[in-house]
């Protein structure tokens, strides 16, 4: 039979752990430290809704995502390009040249839904009767209408047939933007 004695010295297992620890803490700290700059320096813009390329087509998807974040950060998305489509509504007080792009929101079980939608500027917006359908492409700047507000300046607007996934749904308060906004 054979026997071992084994002695562990307590005060020097704790030293060794605590160092590995510390040794472990500090690998993930400067991971993620080089992570946070090196995104921070490849993204120079902090908008994360919508990716800074040419024309940014938004979807029926998330159409309240992006609307909910152009309207929090103006700022960020001044000078965005970007294509959705949706239907002409008027309200009393815009101007000849003004209109929102439209889309129904669902807000209830019961199919109870109210208009959101992107102020538009175009010239020729007295071309278009209320409840048209349209595509447009245009660009986001920062206006003024009852307070900040982002402006959609129309550079090409294009009658459409009403699409078939016409509503929208609130915005998801758990979104998080993945790969644009396609």
């Amino acid at each position: 039979m054979f026997v071992f004695n084994f002695k562990v010295n307590g005060n020097r297992l704790f030293k060794t752990f605590l160092i590995c620890s510390i040794v472990l803490l500090l690998i993930i700290v400067c991971v993620v430290t080089f992570r946070v700059i090196s995104g921070a320096k490849n993204n120079p813009n902090n908008s994360t809704c919508l990716p800074q390329n040419n024309v940014n087509t938004i979807s029926t998807n998330n159409y309240t995502n992006v609307l909910k974040s152009v309207h929090d950060n103006i700022d960020d998305y001044v000078g965005v390009q970007i294509n959705f489509t949706g239907y002409v509504y008027r309200v009393l007080d815009l101007k000849e040249n003004q209109f929102v792009l439209a889309r129904d929101m669902i807000i209830s079980s019961d199919f109870q839904s109210v208009i959101v939608g992107f102020l538009c500027e175009y010239e020729k917006a007295s071309d278009f009767k209320d409840n048209t359908w349209v595509e447009i492409t245009g660009q986001i700047y920062k206006g003024n209408y009852h307070g900040d507000m982002p402006i959609v300046r129309v550079t090409e607007i294009n009658e459409v047939d009403k699409p078939n996934d016409e509503y929208v749904y609130p915005p998801d308060e758990t979104y998080i933007p993945t790969d644009g906004i396609v």
